[in-house]
């Protein structure tokens, strides 16, 4: 596996301003106690012999928008590796971005769920690569990529097709991608088999931006907007929920101990499938919504604070 990156990852949930940020974190303090049900949290208490499966959010949870993993977070991350427990990175990145936040927190055995469901790995440090491939969702992107093209001509969009390789028109690049994307025609990609497609606007403000995508429907695909005009698609159906799932049946875990911890509006379905949902504090109101508490903010370790609270 590669080394820990510091570069920066602009992915769905991590394109923010610090006004933005100074409102969420202000807006989750004063939703925190409201939210938390505290029957669910006891709930996934850790009993002696019994494993919980936590799924982890990267940009925005275990790292900062500089892509920095404080040694607060890394350390809390890897006592609860160490204490045994099933340990899952759930992120929008696609795979050769994930990997090194895999090894960083000292996973060598496991599972993870990239490109927002639409990639399940199975992490074996005794495999060549150091990890398998269980399942790629994959789908047509061209209706939507149509329909989008029509309503954003200025927009770039980039694809991640079944095979881990990017394309993306006017040399659209993105750290959570994890490779470099091949500048392709527009047409090539409508012809391509895709598990993740992401399409991004400078020339539009996050209104506009929404504005056009519900004008559009997107039917057939599932989809979620970032902080601004960003936008990760997947096959209908797919999301970080649905795959982490399909493990949670793989592994028998009982559901009432699942946990998971996230920010982005990608994590909403994700916190709602978990017993115990936690919103990082600078997450928007309604990613707070979906959560069962809210933690401190990504700058001040929430994610330490959940995690140490497993042990």
């Amino acid at each position: 596996m590669t080394t820990m990156t510091e570069s920066s990852v602009a992915g769905n949930d991590d394109r923010r301003s610090t006004n933005q940020n100074n409102m969420t974190e202000n807006t989750a303090a004063r939703t925190a106690e409201a939210h938390i049900q505290t029957t669910r949290i006891q709930s996934v208490s850790n009993g002696a012999g019994s494993q919980l499966m936590i799924a982890l959010d990267v940009d925005g949870t275990l790292v900062d928008h500089d892509g920095h993993m404080s040694v607060t977070v890394r350390e809390a991350a890897q006592a609860v590796v160490a204490a045994g427990h099933h340990v899952m990175i759930a992120t929008g990145r696609s795979l050769n971005a994930t990997l090194p936040v895999i090894e960083h927190i000292g996973i060598e055995n496991g599972y993870a769920v990239c490109s927002n469901g639409g990639v399940i790995l199975r992490v074996d440090s005794g495999l060549p690569d150091g990890y398998e491939i269980l399942h790629k969702a994959t789908f047509d992107p061209g209706p939507a990529l149509r329909a989008l093209r029509k309503r954003l001509p200025s927009a770039k969009y980039a694809l991640e097709d079944a095979d881990g390789n990017f394309l993306s028109t006017e040399r659209f690049q993105d750290a959570s991608f994890g490779v470099e994307a091949v500048g392709v025609d527009f047409q090539t990609m409508l012809e391509a088999v895709a598990v993740r497609v992401v399409v991004f606007s400078s020339e539009n403000t996050p209104e506009e931006f929404n504005a056009a995508i519900r004008h559009i429907g997107l039917a057939g695909v599932t989809y979620s907007v970032g902080w601004t005009a960003w936008l990760d698609i997947a096959a209908a159906g797919v999301t970080k929920a649905s795959a982490l799932e399909h493990l949670r049946d793989r592994l028998s875990i009982e559901a009432h101990r699942t946990v998971a911890v996230g920010d982005g509006r990608n994590d909403i379905e994700m916190l709602t499938w978990a017993r115990r949902g936690v919103a990082m504090g600078q997450a928007p109101v309604e990613v707070i919504a979906a959560a069962d508490e809210v933690t401190k903010s990504v700058f001040d370790d929430g994610a330490a604070h959940v995690l140490r609270s497993l042990l």
